[in-house]
């Protein structure tokens, strides 16, 4: 199976200038723990989550009104193609220990993939607990 066939095309994504306020405030009434930041035209740029903001504004004690997305985002950007397998995506996640892909076609922003939504998703379970046991691996600490 492919990610177009499972990915979540309804994507909201903000522009780099976009507050961190208001960007939190979006994922809060969307209930999800990440957005893209785009360009104007759907290039992504970066991501911004849920632990991004935590670490990076409220425990450096930056103004989240005054602090945009650019500065915090995380710019090394991995992303899924639409004619990706599942699987490989997958893989992929618990390679790097992400846990969640946006998904592109032309450089654009199609999709996004969570693997909570995979892991819900009774063919992929057993997939998405070997990316989740994967990811729960503690990295080494960074000097």
């Amino acid at each position: 199976m492919k990610l177009k066939e499972i990915m979540t095309k309804d994507v909201i994504a903000v522009s780099p200038d976009t507050s961190i306020y208001d960007a939190a405030q979006i994922m809060r009434d969307k209930d999800i723990g990440a957005i893209p930041i785009c360009k104007e035209n759907l290039d992504v740029e970066g991501i911004v989550t849920d632990r991004d903001i935590v670490l990076r504004v409220v425990c450096e004690g930056k103004d989240p009104r005054a602090t945009k997305c650019r500065e915090v985002m995380t710019d090394r950007l991995v992303v899924g193609k639409t004619d990706m397998e599942v699987e490989s995506a997958l893989d992929l996640m618990g390679d790097l220990q992400i846990r969640r892909l946006p998904v592109v076609e032309d450089g654009k922003l199609v999709g996004f993939v969570a693997l909570a939504d995979l892991a819900l998703n009774n063919r992929f379970d057993h997939a998405s607990e070997r990316a989740l046991s994967d990811i729960s691996v503690p990295s080494r600490p960074q000097m």
